[in-house]
């Protein structure tokens, strides 16, 4: 199946899917970008269903620009919140797919992947808030001679970005986050946890 055979979602329905899933988190949170937040997106409860997980990657790429759309031979995402939505983003495209992955805590292409010099790739993720996974990966392409035509991802939360290429979200949520010495929970000495992902590691 590509994207034209899912049903086209607006914004409301997207935002509808992240509540029924219970994708969305409130607490205290140490971002995988170290900074805090009140609330956390887990969209791995998304992926719980694989049928909605297809529904929303057809719906991203349905709203890619046509010359972006059209152009794609790679999707590249970063393990681990990337994988599936990444898969998923790939599938509707119809087009190679590959992930990175921590290797002594440095993002890395393993298990034989490869981007092909001149390959035109899109980068996904499942939330971005500074992008600094996404351009680790932005980087690996570069250097593999391939050309990062955009970035797309499931959610923006906002704020800069650590990558300067063409973004394209599913959805932009306007959560707050702040620097550790800034976090008023901290302040209260409210427990904080982190429920990210950049610390899982592999070792050669």
């Amino acid at each position: 199946m590509d994207y034209n055979d899912y049903e086209p979602m607006s914004d409301e329905d997207v935002l509808e899917a992240l509540q029924d899933t219970e994708a969305v988190r409130h607490g205290h949170f140490k971002l995988t970008s170290g900074r805090h937040s009140d609330t956390y997106v887990q969209c791995a409860r998304i992926n719980e269903s694989p049928q909605l997980t297809n529904r929303l990657g057809a719906e991203a790429v349905r709203r890619l620009p046509v010359e972006v759309r059209d152009s794609i031979d790679l999707v590249a995402a970063p393990a681990v919140g990337g994988i599936l939505y990444g898969f998923a983003i790939a599938n509707a495209l119809g087009c190679r797919y590959l992930f990175s992955e921590r290797v002594d805590g440095k993002m890395v292409f393993r298990r034989n992947f490869e981007v092909h010099p001149g390959e035109r790739v899109l980068v996904s993720e499942d939330v971005v808030t500074t992008g600094g996974s996404v351009k680790e990966v932005c980087d690996l392409v570069e250097a593999a001679g391939g050309t990062v035509v955009a970035v797309t991802s499931m959610i923006s939360r906002g704020g800069s970005r650590a990558f300067d290429y063409p973004y394209y979200p599913l959805l932009a949520l306007d959560v707050a986050s702040w620097d550790p010495e800034d976090c008023l929970l901290c302040k209260r000495d409210e427990p904080i946890t982190s429920p990210g992902s950049r610390r899982l590691t592999a070792t050669k």
